[in-house]
């Protein structure tokens, strides 16, 4: 009965969150608060966002579309995480393999997350526009995760990193924390 009472709460939680709710409806902060509520956090680390934070869906709070981001600084390629083991960290939550990567994120979230939230690395420094970044289009430079748009793209940004970082880190802090690029 529980498992049920779960799976129809995450249902309702899902269906409320991909509607648009009114611009007077106060619903909507409400349908927000039972996703959130129910992901399964082992740690809220706080933190203030510089700029916005890619997801799929607008209002959604899962960053780098589930994947975990420890795992990028220790393979060949980033695995997906696991619900089990969610950190929320400025807001938004980023799911891990296994519990050794979500502690080793605790210590010092800033240098896992993505930088520019996840964005398209090229799009914010070239652009300075947002557009989604894939999670398995990336390149850590300097110790740093960056992702891209898509192969092609990446193409692009690997003929002038630094100079794209370098407009990037400038670009992205323009952009405010509920702009969302969406493809809805």
């Amino acid at each position: 009965m529980k498992k049920l009472f779960v799976a129809l709460a995450l249902s309702t939680a899902i269906a409320a969150c991909s509607a648009e709710p009114a611009a007077n409806d106060a619903s909507g902060a409400d349908s927000i608060a039972v996703v959130v509520d129910a992901i399964p956090v082992i740690a809220d680390l706080g933190g203030t966002l510089d700029g916005p934070i890619y997801t799929k869906n607008a209002r959604e709070t899962l960053a780098l579309s589930g994947y975990d981001a420890v795992s990028y600084f220790k393979g060949d390629a980033p695995v997906e995480g696991s619900a089990e083991y969610t950190v929320r960290y400025q807001g938004y939550d980023y799911q891990f393999a296994n519990a050794e990567n979500a502690a080793e994120f605790q210590t010092d979230p800033a240098k896992y997350a993505p930088q520019y939230g996840g964005y398209c690395a090229w799009a914010i420094g070239a652009n300075d526009a947002l557009a989604p970044g894939d999670p398995e289009v990336y390149k850590i430079v300097d110790g740093k995760l960056y992702l891209n748009f898509n192969e092609s793209v990446a193409e692009r940004w690997n003929k002038d990193i630094p100079g794209f970082i370098a407009s990037a880190d400038v670009n992205y802090p323009t952009h405010s924390p509920d702009e969302h690029y969406t493809t809805d």
